[in-house]
């Protein structure tokens, strides 16, 4: 049998590695467990994203809600498309701005959206459950403060020869 040896890097390498495994496999399965129940509704997870922003936000335009969702435009008219087909949302030209497409959730859209959300946001506690509520607050800033630092980050450059 082969034994796997245990590589070490820097301290503070091996450190943020380990968390970095930690946090993929939890995003992973949390995703995974969501993404599960998601589809337990007929809708895919960029359809069920979409449903809840504009259930929470309202009407949106296709550039904000696309923005909002880290998604490109062409997969939210896709998305939108589809909800559409589905009679649960549609679109219209904004009043201010005819360049801008307002997405607004229909009759059908908001009934799914209002009898569906309660259920995910049961589940997605059920999920988290293993923290306390305290936790889950600090995990939550934790996580913020690291996602904003990786968006304003600008050391995207490969390794140099210094840290080889």
């Amino acid at each position: 049998m082969t034994q796997t040896k245990h590589h070490s890097y820097r301290e503070e390498a091996d450190l943020a590695l380990s968390l970095w495994v930690k946090l993929a496999r939890a995003s992973t399965l949390f995703s995974q467990r969501s993404a599960e129940q998601i589809r337990s509704f007929g809708l895919t997870e960029a359809q069920f994203a979409t449903l809840e922003a504009l259930g929470h936000k309202g009407s949106m335009t296709l550039g904000e809600l696309s923005r909002k969702q880290l998604v490109s435009g062409g997969n939210m008219t896709v998305v939108i498309d589809n909800l559409e087909k589905a009679g649960l949302a549609h679109r219209v030209r904004s009043e201010t701005d005819r360049r801008a497409i307002m997405v607004h959730l229909t009759p059908k859209g908001v009934a799914l959206f209002r009898r569906i959300f309660p259920r995910h946001a049961r589940h997605i506690a059920r999920l988290a459950s293993a923290l306390t509520e305290r936790e889950q607050g600090e995990l939550s800033l934790l996580l913020k403060k690291l996602g904003l630092s990786l968006v304003h980050s600008t050391n995207s450059s490969p390794i140099s020869h210094e840290d080889s």
